[in-house]
């Protein structure tokens, strides 16, 4: 009884906080408070307020206007549009996302010939510079471009990234094929943890190759695919370089326009930051709004 008890008063008191341990997250924690949690609170202000840059040092009243940025927002016609336009992007890039970089993943799982090569090559667009990237995509996909004469009369008219409805769904194949590298090696690391023995047991029973697919592989992939399809929606949420640079600034017509871009156009260009603070509010707002139903419909039951 005395070890028993003793036990206990051990676990109890490593139940409280230990000093070591907030010792050694501390860095951490001043680094999420300083980077994200105090940018994020004083973003949420800044949209109850009417904000405008002013000189350093000098004194200037930014009066309390409640819900008037998120009225200004949702009132605005280009708004509407780049919330419209990031829908369609993530309709397109996260599933086309979690089929290429979940069947990818497993061919190069297998013994296949050159297949660290191939992991490479499927790696080196995620960690190129983005302006590069996009130079190449430019040469491809512009009026006159290396696609277009290929394709000859079949070439779209207008052109890709001068065509209102083909615009955003080039983006969001665009995002999808540079981003795929990284999604290919979270489903990796998730195929070392898929037990051989589950194969081994569905070919006894004379399951097909597809048919282990489906019942083994994709089942056992799930908590990869969520966090393949959380991360796909808040990097196509927070999308920006790309439509700035392929479309020249959210064109044509604010066809490829994103929240993050109008952000910088009305916050920076405009000089409308209160306006900004809001839009980023809801796009918060809506990538949360998104990742808790994929987790809900994702979720390991």
């Amino acid at each position: 009884m005395m070890a028993v008890a003793s036990a206990r008063r051990r676990l109890a008191s490593l139940a409280g906080p230990q000093p070591v341990g907030l010792a050694l997250i501390a860095p951490y924690a001043v680094y999420v408070a300083a980077v994200f949690a105090y940018p994020f609170g004083f973003a949420v202000w800044m949209s109850f307020h009417d904000y405008f840059f002013a000189a350093p040092g000098a004194r200037v009243d930014r009066p309390f206007v409640g819900v008037g940025n998120y009225v200004a927002a949702l009132t605005d016609p280009a708004v509407r549009r780049a919330f419209l336009n990031v829908g369609v992007f993530l309709l397109i890039n996260v599933p086309l996302t979690v089929v290429l970089a979940m069947g990818l993943a497993v061919a190069l799982n297998r013994a296949i010939h050159a297949r660290t090569f191939l992991r490479v090559a499927f790696y080196v667009p995620y960690v190129t510079a983005s302006v590069a990237v996009v130079g190449v995509w430019l040469f491809l996909f512009s009026e006159g471009g290396l696609v277009n004469r290929l394709l000859g009369p079949l070439a779209p008219e207008p052109s890709w990234l001068v065509n209102e409805a083909l615009a955003m769904p080039l983006i969001a194949v665009f995002v999808a094929w540079k981003q795929l590298g990284f999604f290919i090696l979270l489903y990796l690391a998730g195929l070392q943890n898929v037990p051989r023995e589950l194969y081994e047991a569905a070919a006894v029973d004379g399951a097909t190759r597809w048919r282990r697919f489906r019942s083994v592989t994709v089942p056992a992939l799930r908590p990869a695919t969520l966090l393949v399809v959380v991360l796909a929606t808040i990097t196509g949420a927070n999308l920006f370089t790309e439509p700035y640079l392929l479309t020249g600034g959210g064109g044509p017509n604010g066809a490829s326009a994103s929240p993050v871009l109008l952000m910088y156009q009305r916050g920076i260009e405009q000089g409308l930051p209160g306006m900004a603070a809001a839009i980023g509010v809801l796009l918060v707002i809506m990538v949360i709004a998104l990742s808790w139903l994929s987790r809900r419909l994702l979720e390991v039951r």
